[in-house]
């Protein structure tokens, strides 16, 4: 009898072993698209927003690839760098072969469109600027709060509007510096907030923003603080801290609201083993819990809500396999790690690659856009698409 109980003890440990499945990853890959190629440019960090009518439009920027030219490298600041999109009125599956060029920065090189489609239509895009100087004129610029790099001096955030689905543009809008930043422009001018990652428009109409700052002590790392609108972007003021901490470097902050109406934040980080870290706000932005390690790398994150309120968050993976990963998560956002992870790019030709962002194109189906690279070659503006299960 021993021996019989303990055998069907078991064979029954074993078949629940067989009928357990593992978790649903919730998305299952269908095929990558290209969405805009040209060998002599580096083009690089995609959104996208699907207008009302169903059309596609991803915005990126695009300067010239200066190994071309005779450089032995390329660099993300660009006295060239111009901000462009394309447009798809099929889902994704085509798209415009000649680029609209839709803002060129007067005083230097564009970053990071990054798109946001309101209730009422409009877009916003938010973006930020490095203006080249010769080296004679570095030790001239404003000490020690301008912040350069080689050549290049941060010039700070800005974003546009349009009325008409991209056609056209407002002039930049200059937010006001978030709380405590002490850098400055190369004008001497308090450095105006900026951020590359989506907004999110909440429910009660408000626009939130999470921007990186230096810290008040002028550290070398960032933090991330909320700004907010109550006119779509015309006007900003600032709420409160969002993430910061004396070992780590937070950046790069999509913002997302649940349907129970918290705030959650998605923030790249450096310190802290490339790894996700969440911030949550209960109160609409007034404030934010503690900062949490989301438990897996990427570089960066972009959040979107699907049909049944999960929510898929992509990143890019600048490790070996480089490429695109995604997660879907519950519609609270609460145990990020425990989402089982889809790889949908491993193909990568080294770091520079990802920003993935991500939206709907059928009620069943999301489109995943990126830059990539092969071997080292030209930075193309490519696409996944991906079956929502």
């Amino acid at each position: 009898m021993k021996f019989t109980f303990i055998a069907l003890l078991g064979l029954g440990f074993a078949a629940g072993l067989v009928v357990a499945a593992p978790p649903s990853p919730g998305i299952r890959k269908i095929e990558d698209v290209m969405i805009y190629a040209d060998p002599q440019y580096h083009s690089a960090f995609p959104s996208i927003v699907r207008r009302p009518d169903g059309e596609l439009v991803v915005a990126f920027r695009r300067a010239p690839d200066r190994r071309l030219l005779g450089d032995e490298r390329f660099t993300h600041a660009d006295p060239n760098s111009y901000l462009m999109l394309v447009r798809s009125q099929d889902a994704g599956r085509t798209w415009t072969k000649d680029p609209q060029m839709f803002y060129a920065h007067p005083f230097g090189g564009s970053q990071d469109p990054c798109l946001v489609q309101l209730s009422d239509a409009s877009l916003i895009c938010a973006s930020y600027g490095w203006a080249w100087m010769p080296s004679a004129a570095l030790p001239k610029l404003p000490k020690p709060h301008t912040v350069v790099m080689n050549n290049f001096v941060f010039l700070g955030g800005y974003l546009l509007k349009s009325a008409d689905g991209g056609k056209s543009w407002s002039p930049p809008i200059i937010p006001p510096r978030s709380e405590g930043e002490p850098r400055v422009d190369i004008f001497g001018k308090p450095l105006a907030a900026f951020n590359r990652g989506a907004m999110c428009e909440g429910r009660d109409g408000r626009l939130y923003w999470a921007t990186a700052a230096s810290p008040a002590d002028g550290a070398a790392r960032t933090e991330v603080h909320l700004m907010i609108s109550a006119d779509k972007g015309v006007t900003w003021k600032y709420s409160c801290p969002i993430a910061r901490d004396a070992r780590a470097t937070f950046n790069e902050t999509s913002l997302y609201e649940t349907p129970k109406g918290d705030l959650v934040a998605f923030l790249r980080t450096a310190g802290l083993n490339d790894h996700l870290v969440v911030a949550r706000s209960t109160d609409h932005g007034k404030s934010f819990q503690k900062w949490e390690d989301g438990g897996f790398q990427g570089h960066p994150f972009h959040a979107t809500r699907l049909p049944d309120n999960r929510v898929l968050l992509v990143y890019g993976y600048r490790h070996p396999p480089y490429g695109i990963r995604a997660r879907v998560l519950d519609a609270e956002c609460l145990r990020p790690a425990a989402a089982p992870e889809t790889v949908l790019r491993d193909d990568g030709g080294g770091i520079d690659l990802g920003y993935p962002w991500a939206t709907m194109v059928t009620p069943d189906r999301a489109l995943v856009v990126y830059y990539f690279n092969r071997a080292d070659g030209t930075r193309t503006i490519e696409g996944t698409f991906v079956q929502v299960e």
